[in-house]
């Protein structure tokens, strides 16, 4: 049976990137039937399940990529880790976030995406080092990850089509 799970996890180092990190991060996890190489194949086909524009590659070691929400949220990703099946990690090179008082919250953040077996089940963990109760844009952005990741990257997992949010002028965000 599919699991919806969110929680604040502890973290053991003290920065990130020369940044303090609190004690607590945005995690959420779920499991689907589909194999660990079907999760971390749709987890790096971000345009699938991620709305906005997208720019760069996003599916192997050093590539770099923007991502950009109209005027809202502007972010670059650099994939530090990148263990196939298993494991990719995003630093936040660079970020604005235009709802909240201090502009580069994730700048030296992580996101990570796990993957693992769990009996006949293929688990996905998310969380976001340094998305933490102590930052301004918590509720926003958990909840806002929360809906992607549980609901859009699940969709593509399961299904095969995420669904992020449609672009202006009707377009819809393409899948690659």
């Amino acid at each position: 049976m599919p699991c919806d799970e969110a929680a604040e996890t502890p973290i053991s180092s003290k920065t990130v990137e020369g940044r303090f990190v609190y004690s607590q991060d945005f995690t959420t996890s779920f499991t689907v039937d589909e194999t660990p190489e079907e999760a971390f194949s749709a987890i790096n086909n971000v345009r699938g399940w991620w709305s906005g524009d997208i720019e760069g590659r996003t599916d192997k070691l050093g590539d770099v990529f923007t991502y950009r929400y109209e005027d809202v949220h502007y972010s670059k990703q650099k994939i530090t880790e990148f263990i196939p099946g298993k494991k990719v990690v995003w630093l936040v090179l660079d970020s604005s976030l235009n709802f909240v008082k201090d502009k580069t919250e994730w700048n030296g953040t992580k996101i990570t995406f796990e993957v693992s077996k769990k009996g006949k089940k293929t688990e996905v963990r998310f969380t976001h080092l340094g998305l933490a109760p102590e930052i301004e844009c918590f509720d926003a952005c958990s909840n806002a990850w929360g809906s992607y990741v549980n609901g859009s990257l699940r969709n593509l997992i399961t299904k095969g089509k995420g669904h992020p949010n449609p672009k202006k002028k009707g377009k819809v965000n393409p899948s690659k």
